[in-house]
């Protein structure tokens, strides 16, 4: 082989490898958000798992990128591990499918075979391709034009693969370089390492067909190459689950497992039959068809024998990857935030609203757990305070992050809105617990000085506190529920706490005049009125952006504007409710 062929095979590596890739891609994007939700809705059985699994792998033409989504959907808790075995089953089966697609690069002929050859298929499927990419001005047109082009790509990619190793079939280099591969263990080992370099079992078997087109690749010699691949093609599977919680971790070890299961069953069914019977066809000679067909059968045979073992498998992965004692609720709950889950933006976009609900939760809890401090305090509760505010603040970190991951993908009009709600109100949800560390200082000056006030500031301030518990209850209620009628309470509501404030700090400087109070009492007494209030007004943000994303507009300052200019029926009859509720 020259210089001018080796560099021809990477190029036409690099075309497959990159067709493929486009393809995928493409497929995904006219697909929208079906086929994961597909996987994530109906995989009750292990039969329904194994066909889903395989229909999947089938149209993305990766059992990786399959499995790597199935390692995101237990990794955030949407689904059990025995449910991700049958879909990783499936997708294990379902990758063979590229290699019949490829099969259509032998096909030649006069006629109407002609039509059908490499060269007119990818001549037509380039031109269609490229006409629906640049003409049309629908998005799902112009990626079924991309699924063409890629496919192009591809099979050109395999052309020039084909056409490079030609000249190996005159070289006796190679043909005893591949008749060594004969031995079991050295071609299962070059399988792996050659699908573990490359990522990709697809393309490995591809090049293995395109290999064939020499004439010294056997059936003696291509059966452990092919048991390799299937191996080594767990390696993407395994990096993605880096940084995984344990569920996530024992999903992609169960990829590696069934292969290496597989290879281990059928190589030694086949290898011992063969030392008795000594099959007739070992020494016959590969095409890119019989390939395939080896490849199908072989993965066929694994998950027709390991489907009834779906529990048995769990069991021992759960042994081979034990339970991590240390993993918290909150780190259960932010694992949801999958990087897997941002290429399908409705799962995305569900996951952020389930982890913005958790850390609403938090927020309120800690803040009422801030407020009750203040009448009984003690250390360990201070304590609880401050860690649950680091928490927020991860929350946050992490909400914030993945979210404006989210808004870089191709969302619908209300995707966007969506996002966009959630960006708005993190960060009040994040300020809130921030009072509530505030509160809790307060709190523990208050018990460090020994304060007490007086029995009418400590009225006055229990209304005041009642007031923000309410209104924090409405807020974080609305927004988890998604009720409007509570959002609709929350301004009214603020007003009155805004007002209570103005009156409250107006009696304290009353007091402290008439002796009553001292001025270290009033520094802790405002401290406490200025951080309910920010609350109350954070409280107001959050059912601002609910109401808004309605009227698909954000603007606050305008709503809050025209709601206070209005005063709708609606608005008084809340704002006169509050009133008598939390009069002084």
């Amino acid at each position: 082989m020259s210089v001018s062929d080796f560099i021809s095979l990477l190029g036409g590596v690099a075309l497959f490898l990159f067709g493929m890739s486009i393809m995928g891609d493409a497929l995904k994007k006219v697909a929208g958000n079906q086929l994961e939700l597909v996987l994530y809705n109906l995989t009750s059985t292990p039969i329904k798992g194994v066909l889903l699994g395989t229909g999947v792998t089938a149209v993305i033409q990766s059992s990786s990128a399959t499995s790597v989504m199935v390692v995101g959907f237990v990794n955030s808790g949407m689904m059990k591990v025995n449910q991700a075995i049958g879909i990783v089953l499936g997708a294990i089966l379902g990758t063979s499918v590229t290699g019949w697609v490829l099969c259509l690069s032998n096909l030649s002929g006069g006629g109407w075979v002609a039509l059908l050859s490499t060269s007119t298929l990818t001549a037509l499927m380039a031109t269609i391709g490229t006409l629906l990419r640049m003409i049309s001005r629908k998005q799902t047109t112009r990626h079924v034009g991309e699924i063409l082009l890629g496919f192009a790509v591809l099979m050109y990619g395999m052309t020039a693969m084909s056409g490079a190793v030609e000249p190996l079939r005159e070289s006796a280099v190679f043909i005893n370089a591949m008749t060594s591969f004969a031995n079991p263990l050295l071609g299962i080992l070059v399988g792996i390492v050659f699908t573990s370099v490359i990522q990709s079992a697809s393309a490995a078997v591809g090049i293995l067909q395109a290999l064939a087109a020499t004439g010294a690749v056997t059936f003696e010699i291509a059966l452990p190459i092919i048991m390799g691949i299937a191996i080594g093609a767990a390696v993407p599977v395994l990096l993605s689950a880096l940084g995984a919680n344990v569920s996530g971790k024992r999903t992609a070890f169960v990829y590696l497992l069934i292969d290496v299961l597989g290879v281990v069953i059928w190589g030694c069914i086949f290898y011992a039959v063969n030392a008795v019977v000594h099959f007739d066809f070992m020494d016959t000679t590969m095409t890119t068809v019989s390939i395939a067909l080896a490849n199908t059968l072989f993965r066929l045979a694994t998950v027709v024998a390991l489907m009834p073992l779906i529990g048995l498998l769990e069991k021992l992965v759960c042994m081979l990857v034990p339970d991590d004692s240390e993993s918290s609720r909150e780190r259960q709950k932010m694992d949801r935030l999958e990087e897997r889950f941002l290429q399908h933006p409705a799962l995305a976009i569900e996951q952020s609203r389930q982890v913005t609900d958790a850390m609403a939760q938090c927020a309120m809890e800690n803040l009422l757990a801030a407020m009750a401090l203040v009448h009984q305090y003690s250390d360990k509760g201070f304590r609880a305070v401050a860690e649950t505010e680091s928490t927020v603040d991860r929350y946050e970190d992490r909400l914030g992050t993945y979210l404006m991951k989210i808004t870089g993908k191709e969302l619908t009009a209300r995707q966007s809105e969506e996002v966009s709600k959630y960006l708005h109100t993190i960060s009040d949800f994040e300020r809130i617990s921030d009072h509530a560390l505030n509160i809790s200082e307060v709190a523990q000056e208050i018990h460090s000085k020994g304060m007490a006030f007086s029995e009418e500031a400590s009225q006055e301030l229990k209304v005041m506190e009642d007031a923000v518990s309410e209104i924090l209850y409405l807020s974080i209620h609305a927004f988890v529920e998604g009720d409007l009628a509570a959002a609709s309470r929350v301004e009214p509501l603020e007003e009155i706490i805004d007002g209570l404030c103005d009156e409250l700090k107006l009696h304290h400087v009353d007091r402290l005049q008439k002796g009553v109070c001292t001025l270290s009492q009033g520094f802790v007494f405002n401290d406490l009125l200025t951080n309910y209030e920010r609350v109350a007004d954070h409280c107001s943000n959050i059912a601002v952006a609910m109401i808004e994303l309605e009227s698909d507009a954000f603007d606050t300052h305008e709503y809050l504007k025209s709601v206070k200019d209005m005063k709708s029926d609606s608005f008084a009859r809340y704002y006169e409710e509050y009133s008598k509720k939390f009069a002084l």
